[in-house]
C-alpha cells in the first residue's frame, strides 16, 4: 500500500511539474523575443559582463593571497589583475586616437589589494565611456594601433580587449582553485 501511495505522489508531483514547464515555454512563446542590441550596447554588454566578472574576483580575493602565482613563470595574481587593467587602457587610448599606455601597470605602484580593485574599477568604466561616446557609428571607425603597426576598427578592438580579460578570468578561476577556494560565479 506504502508504494502505491509513493507512486501516485510522485506521478502527481511529475503532472504538476510538467504542466507548470509547458506553462511557461507557452508564455515565453506569446512574448515576443528582445530586440537585438545595437552595435555598441553589444560590445558595451560584453565589457562591462567581463569587467564586472574581474571586479567581483579582485574585491573577493583574500588580500594575502594577492601574490600567489602558479608557478615562477606567470604573474600573481594582482598582477593579472593590473594587466588587465593596462591593457584596458590600450583600448581606451587608441579609440581617442592617443599613443597607448604601457600595457602591464607596475605592482609596485597599487600595493594594496585597495589600489588594484580601484584602478582595475576605474578601467573598465573608463572603457565602458569610451564605448558609449563612440556609439554605433564609432565602433566602425579605422584606428591605428600603437603595436603590431596596422588599422583595427574600435568595435573588434573593444571585443578583443574583452576577449583577452576573459582568457585571464579563466587564469584567475585556476588561481582560486589551486587556493583551495571557489571563484565567485562558480557558487
Amino acid at each position: 500500500m506504502k508504494k502505491l501511495r509513493l507512486v501516485i505522489a510522485s506521478a502527481v508531483i511529475l503532472a504538476v511539474m510538467l504542466s507548470t514547464m509547458l506553462a511557461l515555454q507557452t508564455a515565453e512563446k506569446a512574448e515576443p523575443p528582445k530586440p537585438v542590441p545595437s552595435p555598441s550596447q553589444a560590445v558595451l554588454d560584453a565589457w562591462n559582463d567581463i569587467g564586472d566578472k574581474l571586479i567581483t574576483m579582485a574585491e573577493d580575493f583574500p588580500e594575502d593571497k594577492y601574490d600567489f602565482k602558479a608557478t615562477p613563470a606567470q604573474r600573481t595574481f594582482a598582477e593579472v589583475l593590473l594587466h588587465v587593467a593596462g591593457t584596458s587602457y590600450v583600448f581606451t587610448d587608441t579609440a581617442q586616437g592617443k599613443e597607448a599606455r604601457p600595457h602591464d601597470l607596475p605592482r609596485e605602484r597599487y600595493k594594496s589589494k585597495a589600489d588594484v580593485v580601484t584602478v582595475l574599477k576605474q578601467a573598465v568604466a573608463d572603457g565602458a565611456s569610451t564605448i558609449k561616446d563612440k556609439g554605433d557609428q564609432g565602433m566602425n571607425n579605422a584606428v591605428r594601433l600603437s603595436f603590431g603597426n596596422r588599422m583595427v576598427r574600435v568595435g573588434d578592438l573593444a571585443y578583443g580587449m574583452a576577449m583577452h580579460a576573459s582568457e585571464h578570468y579563466g587564469q584567475l578561476v585556476v588561481y582560486y582553485r589551486l587556493n583551495g577556494l571557489v571563484p565567485p560565479e562558480s557558487r
